[in-house]
């Protein structure tokens, strides 16, 4: 009956300590997650809208960058190249033609990058509000107009993130107002790292398969 019983509390001592080194070695979900397991892409679009009507688009030679509610300033470093010409190019890939912004496109392609590391923000339908005329109507050529996303969704962040906006240049309103059909947002570690550009992108079109000529 001893040997039994030390059998078992041998037994029951290897199986707990087996346990702890397991535990020990296992991967905690939120402390060891990797950049890309770290990253969300958010994409939203317009219900009403049929994005296989437009055929042309143009994209904007420079990215917006909007930091803590300041006014957006436009730059082009080494990263806003490619995101251009990775936008560029999955743009294309579904059958949408690149034109030059003076040949009158139908879809606008709004790029922006921004850092608001020290603040949580609330992005919302007027997300843009808040950093003054990165949208770019002047850069289109539609002076005055305004700048609409159908509210579909509310996300907080405080972090850097991409922002990605389609607008339709093609049905502009009479009363000054273009509206973006579809926007794609990129969030968490590492969405500023010009290695990780081709991949995001990839992922934002491949979960917007609506969007296509």
């Amino acid at each position: 009956m001893k040997k039994r019983r030390l059998w078992f509390i041998m037994s029951a001592a290897v199986a707990f300590t087996t346990l702890i080194s397991l535990n020990s070695c296992r991967k905690d979900p939120l402390n060891d997650m990797t950049d890309e397991e770290s990253r969300i892409y958010i994409t939203n679009r317009d219900s009403t809208a049929n994005f296989s009507s437009y055929a042309t688009f143009s994209i904007v030679d420079s990215v917006a960058v909007a930091s803590n509610g300041t006014e957006a300033k436009r730059a082009l470093t080494d990263y806003d190249k490619q995101l251009i010409a990775a936008v560029k190019s999955a743009m294309q890939a579904r059958g949408y033609t690149l034109v030059d912004k003076a040949a009158k496109p139908q879809l606008a392609v709004n790029l922006t990058r921004i850092d608001d590391t020290y603040s949580s923000s609330y992005y919302d339908a007027g997300y843009w509000s808040g950093w003054g005329g990165y949208y770019d109507p002047f850069y289109w050529g539609y002076p005055g107009y305004g700048y609409y996303f159908p509210s579909y969704y509310t996300v907080y962040y405080k972090e850097r993130a991409v922002s990605i906006d389609l607008v339709d240049l093609k049905n502009a309103q009479a009363d000054k107002q273009l509206n973006a059909i579809w926007n794609a947002m990129f969030r968490g570690s590492g969405v500023w790292d010009s290695n990780n550009i081709t991949n995001m992108v990839t992922a934002a079109f491949a979960q917007s398969a609506y969007l296509k000529k």
